[in-house]
């Protein structure tokens, strides 16, 4: 795969005395492959509980010094994560996420087609699995993180992620055709097509395509459609112009209100209107979807729980 042009770069920074937030969209060379960085830094003067829908990407977090963080997937059986760097798969169901003491790293959200690539091996593997960032890029992994820790600023880590990721993702051999027309075709509409039409654009079964796909991707095709349609409906809900949810379940391909809240639930883990309310509230949601930041949650954490800014 040709990866060429030159480097683009738009970083957006929030800073507090607790917190220091920062953005940038990935080299424009890796478009359709990475969707986003985040660098953080921020102490939390007591655990952040964050509810995490349902993701159609591959998460990789890589720590500059070690965190705790945990899922709470079931509340009697609480999973640790790794304090060094991690990588979260695709999942099809929602999850909360405790954090705690000093967050101090860089996060890389990775489309599946892009993560295919970038670890060469198909994505079914990683589904609903948080696993060290370790066991799969090995001394890669290690040599990366301590050149981002040692790096003077955000602009040279940005900088650096841009590099080896375009280095490593240029080398790779490419999703099969079929599947990367499937998967782009999928987001593009953000769900809204039938896989039936979706194989006999591909020239393939249905049958085939989901499994091919399912194996490729992570998650099946009609999951998939479900989360990116939730993602569209959430951009639609947070927006200036907010419609009400019939509205939003017409606009966005739902049947009607109530298959909208169905997915809702089993997506996200909660109804239309509490999810809404979240993405205003301190503990926040993740979405999978790098238009809709983490600013309101920043604001509103700097006011609650201020702490010490390390650097």
């Amino acid at each position: 795969m040709s990866l060429g042009g030159n480097q683009a770069a738009v970083i957006d920074t929030w800073m507090s005395e607790s917190a220091e937030l920062v953005y940038r969209a990935p080299d424009h060379r890796l478009a359709g492959l990475v969707l986003a960085y985040t660098g953080e830094d921020w102490t939390f003067a007591r655990p952040l509980v964050r509810r995490a829908m349902a993701l159609a990407s591959v998460v990789l977090v890589i720590n500059f010094s070690p965190s705790e963080r945990r899922v709470i997937a079931d509340a009697r059986a609480p999973l640790w994560l790794p304090k060094a760097s991690l990588m979260s798969g695709l999942t099809d169901r929602p999850m909360l996420v405790e954090q705690a003491g000093w967050a101090y790293g860089m996060t890389v959200q990775l489309t599946p087609p892009g993560a295919r690539m970038l670890l060469g091996m198909p994505l079914h593997e990683l589904t609903n699995r948080v696993v060290e960032l370790d066991d799969f890029l090995g001394a890669d992994a290690r040599r990366l993180a301590e050149r981002l820790t040692e790096a003077p600023d955000w602009a040279a880590r940005f900088h650096m992620l841009d590099g080896y990721l375009i280095a490593r993702i240029g080398a790779a051999a490419e999703l099969a055709a079929p599947v990367w027309h499937a998967w782009r075709r999928l987001t593009a509409l953000s769900g809204d097509m039938r896989i039936g039409t979706l194989a006999d654009e591909v020239g393939w079964s249905r049958q085939h395509l989901n499994a091919r796909f399912h194996q490729e991707i992570g998650l099946p095709p009609k999951t998939v459609a479900r989360i990116t349609r939730l993602q569209k409906t959430l951009g639609f809900m947070t927006g200036t112009m907010r419609p009400s949810w019939a509205d939003a379940a017409v606009m966005c391909g739902f049947a009607d209100q109530s298959h909208l809240i169905r997915d809702f639930r089993m997506l996200a883990g909660g109804t239309p209107t509490g999810l809404r309310a979240l993405m205003t509230d301190w503990s926040g949601l993740m979405t999978g979807n790098p238009l809709m930041t983490t600013r309101p949650l920043l604001r509103r954490i700097t006011a609650t729980a201020p702490g010490t800014f390390r650097h």
